[in-house]
C-alpha cells in the first residue's frame, strides 16, 4: 500500500513532468516565432533617431523613465543609449501573442503547478510538520514559487516569454532534488521544533522563488540588449524571439521591482534568523557558514538596489548583478549544505 510520503514523491514526479512537458511548448512557441519581426524593435530604433541629443524632447523624456537609466554624457546632452532606453521605457508593453504552443505551455504549467502544491501538502501530512526542513523540501518548495511567482506575476505584466527559462529551472531543480537531496519525511531535530521554522524558513523559499523570476527577467535582459547592439552571437535566425520581447529597459525595471521585493523578504529573513537562533542557541549571530552567506545573499542584493537607484547602475552591470546575486542563493542552499558543517547541517544529505 503506497503511503502519504510516497504519494507525495509520485506527485512530485507528475510535477516534474508537467513542467517538462511546459518547457517543451514554451520552446515550441519560441522556435515559432523565429524570424517574425517585432514591431517593438522598429519603435526603439525609432524612437532613438528621433530623440537626438540636441532634441529638448528627449531631455524631458529621461524625465519620466526610471531614474537608473538617466545617463547624461555632458551638460544638457543625452548619449544616444539613454534616449534608445527613454523611448523603450515610453513604449507600451506590448502582449506576448498567444500561439497553440504557448497556450498549451500556459495550461499544462497551471497543472503542474496543482500537482506541486498535493506534492508539498501530502509531503507536509507525511511528515506531521511544515514541509521545508530539509534540503529535498526546501528545493521542492523554492520550485514550487519561483513558478507560483512566475505565473502570477504573468497576470499583471505580460511575462510569458520567461516560461522557458523558469519552467526549465524548475523542472532541472525538482528532478535534482528527487534524485541527489531525497530523504523519507520523518520529523525534526529539536533546534528545530518551533513555530519559526514556518516563518523564518518559509519567508526564505518564498523570497527564492521571487529571486528565480527575477533571474530569469534579468538574463533575458542581456540577451536582448546583446542582440540590439548587434552581437554576432545573437544575430542569427535562431534568436530573433527576441525581438519580440519587451526592451531590455522594461526588462530590467521588471526584474529590478521583483528583486525589491525578494529583498524585503530577505532582511525578514536575516531578522526572524537572528530571532530564532537566539532562542534556540542563545546567541544572534554565530558566523555559522549558513549565516555568514546568508548575509552575503543581503549584501549582494542591497549593494544592487542602491547602485541602480542612486548611483546610476543600470543595463548589463545591474543585470549581472542579479545573476551573481542568483548564484550566491543557490550556492547558499546547496553549496553551502554540502560542502560546510555547522547549526545548519540539517540538510539530510
Amino acid at each position: 500500500m503506497t503511503t502519504v510520503g510516497e504519494m507525495s514523491d509520485l506527485l512530485a514526479w507528475g510535477t516534474a513532468s508537467a513542467y517538462a512537458i511546459a518547457f517543451v511548448a514554451f520552446a515550441i512557441d519560441l522556435s515559432g516565432r523565429l524570424g517574425v519581426r517585432s514591431v517593438a524593435r522598429e519603435e526603439v530604433a525609432v524612437g532613438a533617431a528621433t530623440a537626438t541629443p540636441t532634441s529638448g524632447a528627449s531631455t524631458v523624456a529621461t524625465d519620466v523613465v526610471d531614474p537608473a537609466v538617466r545617463d547624461t554624457t555632458s551638460a544638457g546632452a543625452v548619449s544616444e543609449a539613454t534616449a534608445r532606453r527613454a523611448a523603450s521605457l515610453t513604449s507600451p508593453w506590448k502582449a506576448w501573442s498567444v500561439s497553440k504552443p504557448l497556450g498549451i505551455a500556459m495550461s499544462v504549467a497551471w497543472m503542474g503547478l496543482a500537482l506541486h502544491l498535493a506534492a508539498i501538502v501530502t509531503r507536509g501530512v507525511a511528515a506531521g510538520r511544515a514541509p521545508w526542513a530539509n534540503l529535498y523540501e526546501f528545493v521542492l518548495v523554492g520550485a514550487f514559487f519561483a513558478m507560483g511567482v512566475f505565473l502570477v506575476v504573468q497576470r499583471r505584466w505580460d511575462i510569458r516569454f520567461l516560461g522557458v527559462i523558469v519552467s526549465g529551472l524548475v523542472t532541472l531543480a525538482i528532478v535534482v532534488a528527487l534524485n541527489a537531496f531525497h530523504v523519507a519525511a520523518a520529523g525534526v531535530q529539536p533546534a528545530l521544533q518551533s513555530y519559526w521554522l514556518v516563518i523564518h524558513v518559509g519567508i526564505a523559499v518564498f523570497a527564492t522563488g521571487i529571486f528565480t523570476v527575477a533571474f530569469a527577467a534579468s538574463v533575458t535582459q542581456l540577451l536582448r540588449e546583446s542582440r540590439d547592439e548587434g552581437s554576432p552571437m545573437l544575430a542569427s535566425r535562431m534568436w530573433s524571439w527576441l525581438d519580440q520581447v519587451p526592451t531590455a529597459a522594461q526588462l530590467e525595471l521588471l526584474s529590478f521591482r521583483i528583486n525589491a521585493v525578494g529583498f524585503v523578504l530577505w532582511t525578514f529573513t536575516l531578522v526572524s534568523g537572528s530571532v530564532w537562533a537566539e532562542d534556540a542557541w542563545g546567541r544572534y549571530w554565530g558566523w555559522d557558514p549558513k549565516e555568514v552567506w546568508s548575509f552575503v545573499i543581503w549584501v549582494v542584493y542591497a549593494a544592487y538596489l542602491h547602485a541602480r537607484t542612486t548611483r546610476g547602475w543600470s543595463g548589463r552591470r545591474a543585470a549581472w548583478f542579479v545573476v551573481v546575486g542568483y548564484l550566491c542563493v543557490l550556492f547558499n542552499f546547496t553549496g553551502v549544505n554540502i560542502l560546510f558543517s555547522g547549526k545548519h547541517s540539517y540538510s539530510g544529505v
